[in-house]
């Protein structure tokens, strides 16, 4: 795990603000050689520092406005090909492992609740998949953030 130096943070507190900025930009606003700007770049993307660009594509204009959250129980023994079977469905727009009642938490984008049932039905077919629980987001409330993290 990478130790975020000033350096680091004022870079990324960039990018959060603007990220199809360049390399060439980012030095020019933060008063930092290109090639400084570069390596740590490289260096945030290597490790795993950087999520993709993709994560700020808004999946309604995709045609998929509704949002689900669907939690799920998982025989631990299937659990590579569950991840492999859930990997195969495009909706499924990240899945993490959780503790507490549940073993998975889904976040689903569809066009409309038919589509969310349908997509639901794919994820129960996955391997190892015992039980699931589904939300339907109405609203963001505070969307997905990290600059005041770096502050």
């Amino acid at each position: 795990m990478t130790t975020l130096d000033d350096t680091d943070r004022r870079i990324l507190v960039a990018l959060d603000t603007d990220p199809r900025a360049t390399v060439a930009q980012l030095a020019m606003t933060l008063g930092l050689a290109r090639g400084t700007v570069h390596s740590r770049l490289e260096r945030l993307a290597s490790d795993g520092s950087l999520r993709r660009n993709s994560t700020r594509l808004d999946p309604a204009r995709l045609g998929l406005p509704m949002r689900a959250l669907v939690t799920a129980g998982v025989d631990q023994d299937e659990f590579e090909g569950m991840v492999e079977d859930m990997s195969g469905i495009p909706e499924v727009v990240e899945c993490l492992g959780i503790s507490g009642d549940s073993d998975l938490m889904i976040q689903i984008a569809a066009r409309d609740a038919d589509h969310v049932y349908d997509i639901t039905q794919r994820i129960m077919r996955c391997r190892g998949i015992r039980r699931t629980s589904t939300s339907i987001v109405l609203r963001e409330l505070l969307g997905f953030r990290m600059d005041h993290l770096l502050a």
